[in-house]
């Protein structure tokens, strides 16, 4: 699967409250573009991929009470979906990179916490969401995140392949760190999994760190970059770090797509 385009101005934002760089809460406002692949599954129109979802906003669906960024945007964007603006919800498929989680404040930067009403938020519109968990994602105890992970339409993806519709989607979640912090690997570690999930040859593949891009002023991982330019392979998404320029190409060929703090709505070209 291949970007053709992407647009550099959105056709949507929305409001939201973010923890400010210096202390306290600031009003950003969450973008939405629009880009073309080459191809895509029968039955899918699209693909909806977002992550870094880290701030609040009223919900309209719940009386304007403050809800995570990520559920509010869940549910406009569906009901955007079956107003006929954008491609209807049964038919787009959701991929999340990652760190979905803000206190309900939105004062405190780097929060972590419990994120499964994200995801079960976008699952209970579309037609499947996979990714892979940030470093300040949780899912509840281990029993609990098992228990997540064995609901249909959810595919929560760590060193894992699976192929919904025909699209073959891997992930690898986390960063590489100390491995005492959650959501952090070794560095041997991680490289290991992203090696072993890119043997499966997939179409897309979701990671929540990604690479560092020679000659652009882009926050990543060299390691993880040399990993993915050993071979032409899938799409990748990622998040964690922000990027002005959303898509960069590696040598080789291979298209990174960062969608942190952003949402990019793929539909095939026409």
């Amino acid at each position: 699967m291949r970007i053709l385009t992407l647009d550099t101005v959105p056709s949507q934002t929305w409001p939201y409250q973010s923890a400010a760089p210096r202390g306290g809460a600031e009003i950003r406002h969450f973008p939405l573009l629009r880009g073309t692949v080459d191809t895509l599954p029968e039955g899918v129109e699209a693909l909806l991929v977002l992550s870094d979802l880290q701030g609040v906003a009223p919900h309209a669906l719940h009386d304007g009470a403050v809800a995570l960024l990520g559920e509010v945007l869940a549910d406009t964007l569906a009901s955007l979906g079956d107003l006929g603006e954008l491609p209807l919800p049964a038919h787009t498929g959701v991929v999340l990179a990652g760190d979905l989680y803000s206190d309900d404040s939105a004062t405190i930067r780097g929060a972590s916490g419990d994120v499964r009403e994200v995801w079960n938020a976008f699952a209970a519109h579309y037609r499947w969401v996979a990714g892979v968990a940030g470093n300040h994602d949780s899912f509840g105890s281990p029993r609990d995140e098992a228990r997540f992970k064995q609901q249909p339409g959810v595919h929560l993806l760590d060193a894992e392949t699976v192929e919904l519709d025909g699209l073959r989607v891997s992930g690898v979640g986390g960063i590489i760190g100390r491995p005492d912090k959650p959501g952090r690997r070794e560095e041997e570690d991680h490289l290991r999994l992203l090696r072993e999930v890119l043997r499966a040859e997939p179409d897309l593949l979701v990671l929540h760190a990604g690479p560092d891009v020679p000659g652009l002023r882009v926050r990543g991982s060299a390691p993880i970059r040399e990993v993915l330019e050993q071979r032409e392979g899938p799409l990748v998404v990622c998040g964690h770090a922000h990027w002005e320029e959303p898509l960069a190409t590696l040598h080789g060929g291979t298209q990174v797509l960062n969608v942190d703090s952003r949402a990019v709505l793929l539909q095939r070209a026409s």
